[in-house]
């Protein structure tokens, strides 16, 4: 199998990882030149500054998953539709250098005559059921845009976003609510937490259920300490409760600090979990580029 330089560049930040034959990540490098940041006609130049040492490999094989490949980007990746798997992805690669440099497509869905999109997550999804030796399952990957995505014959079958992390920082600094939490979030305070995702399955909508993280420091039931982690719960409780979980399994994928929130809240309301950090995104890229080279 080819040498393979892993690219995951998005919004705010680039991530890169050199994997072997094997699969196993040699060394990783990241920063903070995310789209956003980077001069239309910029992507070449801050590729090779990140990795370019890497690309001068022999026979090297560069793919690039995330918002590199959307409309702000380096070059319009078009989605491929689900179901998809290992196969359709590699087919719908847009290439950059004809068998160099390939940016990884992203996936849409269609829900009540709506589209639903990701890019990025894809990857990581396909990473972990390779990772996990899965075929079926269901994936969440937390976040600002959170995704949960049900797999089923080793293919993405469907899935939906949920904008719980951006519904928290909007309530977080940009609603009443911020005048009576503190500055900083602090650790973690667990029964807070819980009070909070139990208190969203209850109270069955976060349009009436936010407003009680200003009232229960207002008539000293918590502490201002512990405002954020309950407000916390309540949007990640209220997530939950769209679900059908049903004493679902789920594998979570993401940030440390971010699963284990999910894990607890699934814990309490009955529900197992497995975890899956940065190893699932470059176990993606190896597993893609070891089907295309398949194919």
């Amino acid at each position: 199998m080819r040498p393979l330089v892993a690219v995951d560049w998005g919004t705010s930040s680039l991530r890169v990882a050199r994997v072997d034959a094997d699969g196993t990540v040699l060394e990783e490098r990241s920063s903070e030149r995310g789209i956003l940041t980077v001069p239309a006609g910029a992507f070449p130049d801050i590729l090779r500054e990140t990795c370019g040492d890497w690309l001068h490999q022999p026979e090297a094989l560069c793919l690039v998953s995330g918002m590199a490949g959307s409309r702000q980007g380096w070059q319009e990746a078009p989605y491929c539709s689900c179901p998809a798997g290992f196969t359709d992805l590699s087919r719908a690669l847009a290439w950059i250098e004809p068998e160099r440099i390939a940016l990884v497509p992203g996936l849409r869905f269609e829900f009540l005559d709506t589209p639903d999109a990701m890019r990025g997550e894809e990857v990581q999804v396909f990473g972990a059921m390779d990772l996990l030796r899965l075929q079926a399952g269901m994936f969440v990957l937390p976040g600002t845009h959170c995704k949960w995505v049900r797999v089923a014959d080793g293919r993405v079958q469907s899935f939906a976003t949920f904008m719980s992390g951006e519904f928290y920082a909007l309530l977080r600094q940009h609603s009443i609510l911020a005048r009576t939490l503190p500055e900083e979030d602090g650790p973690l305070e667990e029964a807070a937490f819980l009070r909070g995702v139990h208190h969203a399955q209850q109270a069955r909508s976060l349009l009436h259920s936010a407003f009680s993280a200003r009232t229960l420091a207002l008539f000293g039931r918590l502490p201002t300490q512990a405002l954020p982690s309950y407000l916390s719960g309540l949007v990640i409780g209220e997530e939950l409760r769209s679900r059908a979980l049903h004493g679902l399994e789920v594998v979570l994928i993401g940030a440390p600090a971010l699963t284990e929130r999910y894990a607890l809240a699934l814990r309490t309301l009955g529900c197992q979990s497995r975890s899956l950090g940065s190893e699932a995104t470059w176990r993606g890229h190896w597993a893609l580029a070891r089907t295309l080279q398949k194919s």
